[in-house]
């Protein structure tokens, strides 16, 4: 009688082994920064939230970046990098923008329904990535929610300009805008891999860092 080979259960690491893998570690900083624009947000000291919320994008870029040049990483570690991206992403893309919303508009019903369309969307948006990734491999459906926040932190730079009942409508608008955009059947491409656009993203960062810090002095 010939005896069944035995199959040895699989080792899982602790969870804490892969806070060592450095896109990991650009993900948790994002977060972090997300955190501080969260918390600013809720202060209404939205040129700090501003601050917060791009360094997030531009972490949420590095990871990536880092993460496809980096040798050595087993599919556990990409698929839990993956992972950890996307929850990620649900809070820097659809909770920071939702709360700043809110607080804008000082926590009134009216904004209460905006931010609860714009996070719904987000949930929509990265469940459909999830399940359906790149069309054609190559392309986005719907807007990738990135751009919310790229959008909010422009917007956000005529805020002094605007009256405070003006630019509340307009930044109303444009989030459920944006949000119609992430769950639509729209084609975009991932700007995130190009070389070029991680160049303009930097250079944006640190532009509108320096706008915001002079506002904040």
């Amino acid at each position: 009688m010939i005896k069944s080979e035995t199959t040895l259960p699989l080792v899982q690491p602790p969870i804490l082994s892969y806070v060592k893998d450095i896109p990991n570690l650009c993900s948790l900083a994002g977060l972090a920064c997300t955190l501080l624009s969260i918390y600013f947000s809720v202060h209404e000291q939205y040129p700090a939230a501003m601050i917060g919320m791009i360094w997030a994008v531009a972490f949420d870029w590095a990871d990536g970046l880092i993460a496809r040049r980096m040798t050595g990483r087993t599919g556990n570690d990409r698929a839990f990098g993956g992972q950890l991206d996307v929850l990620i992403d649900i809070v820097s893309y659809g909770v920071a923008p939702a709360i700043l919303l809110m607080s804008y508009g000082q926590f009134a019903p009216l904004f209460l329904v905006g931010a609860f369309i714009m996070l719904s969307a987000s949930a929509l948006r990265l469940s459909y990535f999830v399940t359906y990734g790149l069309s054609g491999g190559t392309q986005y459906t719907g807007l990738a929610l990135d751009n919310n926040s790229l959008v909010l932190v422009f917007v956000f730079l005529f805020e002094p300009l605007l009256g405070v009942t003006a630019f509340t409508v307009l930044l109303l608008v444009v989030c459920i805008g944006l949000a119609a955009l992430n769950v639509s059947p729209l084609k975009t491409p991932k700007f995130s891999g190009n070389p070029r656009n991680v160049i303009v993203l930097s250079t944006y960062t640190l532009v509108a860092t320096g706008i915001y810090a002079w506002q904040l002095a």
